[in-house]
């Protein structure tokens, strides 16, 4: 049997992150893909935002690692030359009920750290987006977006660079803890394209994104409490592209409820200046589920003309769709990351990262940092 020290589960980006930061703290680094290529999920079936770290309760960890790992992706975009614009983003509020939810959005920014927010009058916030409509604004200057897949090919090559290895078409089926040869090794069952093999290793990640829980159910050696239940519904978020370009340089996102499970059906650029809008929240049977219903289009028209009228009749065009690894379903208040390692389940060397939606993307290189420092504090075995 093959042994490793330590193996991440998981090639996107939030794994491509992880295991980064394990090879650069000197540990010898196992990354397994069970699809053909890196980040091919989750990953690539976002917004690309850098978001600020506005809207997340205080103190939980999508607030600490939202604010902190913005801070550490702009600067390795920066540093390591990887397409990025901090374009900004308009909070829109379009009665007075929403802009009173917008000062309290604005509080609980503050709350987070986020201190760069700047309230906008309706006149204010035209001057900047001359076809937004809306009573309100608050101007996020450090929300932006970034070449997701620029970067992850980025974390790779220092991954690889610091001795780390990568294997695509590398299924995890199960983790045993506590058997092999070693006293306190974790084994894994892994299908490489069809042939079954068995690893052993001193730390294992699980960074599976939408699979991160049912490899959590086939983990034996880990307590049923500590199993989130399996998903029967998946959150789908569906994206439509404008025909032609818009007239804008700044994101747009409205005023939503407060616990609701997305922030609304909101304009996004790309880092061409094309528009997309979404993503909306459609509970789904399937997680094959990923195509546009294209019907879903008179939804789209009726939320984005809250804040742009001018959006033309036949302006919007299916575009693509992607699945959020939820922890809650349909009717429940988003869930905050669930990191649990040995002194949240009493497993010795494993790592779970549960429900890691957004921001996970900004967060990446936070969550990398702080899986780094609880494997270093981990005691010995």
């Amino acid at each position: 049997m093959d042994t490793v020290d330590t193996v991440v589960v998981g090639a996107g980006v939030v794994g491509l992150a992880v295991a980064r930061a394990l090879a650069l703290a000197g540990r010898e680094v196992m990354l397994l893909e069970s699809a053909e290529a890196i980040g091919t999920g989750t990953s690539s079936r976002n917004s690309e935002v850098v978001h600020a770290g506005i809207y997340y309760p205080k103190g939980s960890l999508k607030a600490r690692l939202c604010v902190h790992g913005k801070q550490l992706l702009y600067a390795y975009c920066a540093e390591r030359a990887i397409a990025h614009r901090r374009c900004g983003k308009l909070i829109v509020a379009a009665n007075e009920a929403q802009a009173r939810e917008l000062r309290a959005i604005e509080q609980r920014a503050a709350a987070n750290g986020v201190t760069d927010l700047r309230w906008l009058t309706r006149d204010e916030a035209r001057a900047l987006e001359p076809t937004v409509e809306c009573q309100a604004a608050l101007l996020s200057p450090s929300t932006g977006i970034v070449d997701s897949h620029g970067l992850m090919l980025t974390l790779l090559g220092d991954l690889e660079h610091a001795g780390g290895m990568l294997a695509v078409q590398s299924e995890v089926e199960s983790l045993r803890v506590g058997v092999g040869a070693s006293e306190g090794a974790i084994e894994l069952e892994v299908n490489g394209a069809g042939e079954q093999t068995r690893l052993q290793a001193r730390t294992v990640v699980n960074a599976a994104g939408l699979g991160a829980i049912a490899l959590a159910h086939r983990t034996q050696g880990l307590a049923p409490a500590h199993r989130p239940p399996l998903p029967t519904r998946w959150a789908k978020g569906n994206y439509f592209t404008l025909a032609g370009r818009a007239p804008f340089s700044h994101l747009i996102y409205p005023v939503v409820e407060r616990d609701s499970p997305s922030l609304g059906v909101h304009l996004t650029l790309d880092l061409g200046g094309q528009v997309k809008f979404g993503p909306d929240v459609q509970w789904v049977d399937s997680p094959e589920d990923l195509q546009v219903d294209p019907a879903r289009a008179e939804l789209f028209y009726a939320e984005v003309r809250r804040y742009w009228p001018q959006l033309r009749d036949g302006g919007l065009q299916p575009g693509y769709a992607g699945l959020r690894p939820k922890l809650t379903g349909p009717g429940e208040p988003a869930a905050d990351f669930l990191i649990q390692g040995p002194r949240e389940h009493g497993v010795p060397g494993l790592i779970n990262l549960l429900g890691i939606e957004s921001p996970g993307l900004t967060s990446c290189l936070a969550i990398g940092e702080e899986v780094a420092r609880r494997v270093a504090q981990a005691p010995p075995r």
